[in-house]
């Protein structure tokens, strides 16, 4: 029925538009299928898989595995070889921590033997080639941006296009240059990540211009409570056993990270309190700024549960893997959960934190932007 909706309401240029991408989209999916030529590393097209060998393995701790040997012929698509088929080993487990089984018609990254005939090509697999399956995965993102949101879904991607240039930008900036405050750029990226959002997604307007006040307000506020909590406890709870291997300043690192984490939901919050009380506005310009002030406590109540669950969920789903394998190699579950968990809870409290505060933020500044229109009204 959406669907429907959708081609009723497109107009005769929406639909050049949309025949054009969807052009681009063949295009760019049968490129990248047929894209070796553009890589350095040899690329190789599996023929034959087949599985030679298998054995139990069990550990110290009685965890079962199978160890499986694969023996791989593939056809070297790229170089100097190409055309040429090469013999590889392949070992996995059946948990597939570390590794994988292949398939025939996968397209595996290699380091071809230099030592090998022509007539004998060995090597070593070192990846699968991946580009295939995030390039059809980016088109549904976007064509379900574009189905749902239309206008507002691509100025959606165009601003996620931006965000990602900037922060690939600063990234590359810290790392060539290690003396440059890191918390400086995130604030940089903050300010420039909340600008475009909100202003490409939501235009000019008052509204918009609120949530812009309220989210910097939100995020800045958040990381000095943050910052004076980690002071005035010692930072005791956290766990850095992650970082480690940085050869930078571990906590600025951090909390880099705790500004630019909860800036996402910290703008969510902003634009949602902000459009809803100008939208109650924009209907009935007589309602009375109590009656919009309740209207959006009773809208901020109803956000802050579900946004908080969120981020909470969010920043712990991606440690569910480690903390099965530490329990399941006998850690306790306190030293698990203090390992793998302290420095995700931090992330998601301090986002929550965030949330809690902007809701109020938001709430004030968009009565103040429409107490000035009535009184200019």
């Amino acid at each position: 029925m959406i669907y429907l909706q959708f081609f009723k309401k497109t107009t005769y240029k929406q639909g050049i538009f949309y025949c054009l991408l969807v052009l681009c989209c063949i295009i760019s999916i049968v490129v990248v299928h047929h894209n070796e030529q553009f890589y350095e590393q040899p690329i190789a097209e599996i023929i034959k898989a087949e599985v030679v060998e298998s054995e139990p393995l069990t550990d110290m701790y009685d965890n079962d595995d199978y160890l499986f040997t694969q023996e791989i012929i593939a056809v070297l698509k790229n170089g100097q070889a190409q055309g040429q088929r090469i013999h590889l080993t392949n070992e996995y487990s059946s948990s597939g921590a570390f590794d994988q089984q292949y398939h025939v018609g996968n397209k595996i990254f290699v380091a071809v033997n230099e030592q090998a005939t022509q007539s004998d090509v060995t090597g070593t697999i070192i990846d699968v080639k991946r580009d295939q399956t995030i390039v059809i995965i980016a088109w549904i993102f976007i064509f379900a941006l574009l189905i749902i949101g239309r206008r507002q879904g691509l100025f959606a991607i165009i601003s996620l296009v931006i965000n990602v240039l900037i922060l690939s930008f600063a990234l590359d900036l810290y790392v060539k240059h290690g003396n440059t405050s890191l918390l400086l750029i995130s604030g940089a990226c903050a300010i420039l990540f909340t600008i475009i959002s909100l202003l490409l997604i939501s235009g000019l307007k008052t509204k918009t211009y609120a949530a812009i006040v309220s989210t910097l307000l939100g995020t800045i506020i958040a990381l000095l409570i943050s910052s004076l909590v980690m002071w005035v406890t010692g930072e005791n709870g956290l766990r850095y056993e992650e970082m480690q291997f940085l050869t930078r300043p571990y906590r600025t690192i951090f909390m880099a990270g705790l500004f630019i984490g909860s800036l996402g939901a910290v703008m969510d919050v902003s634009i949602t309190m902000a459009s809803s009380i100008f939208a109650l506005y924009e209907q009935d310009p007589s309602i009375s700024v109590q009656a919009l002030k309740a209207s959006g406590q009773e809208i901020g109540k109803d956000i802050m549960g579900t946004i908080t669950s969120i981020l909470f969920f969010a920043y712990l789903c991606g440690s569910i893997p480690m903390v099965i394998l530490y329990l399941k190699n006998s850690y306790t579950l306190g030293l698990t959960l203090s390992l793998n968990l302290s420095l995700e809870l931090a992330r998601a409290l301090a986002g929550g934190i965030g949330v809690v505060l902007t809701i109020p933020i938001s709430q004030y500044i968009a009565l103040f932007f429409i107490t000035r229109k009535k009184v200019k009204g």
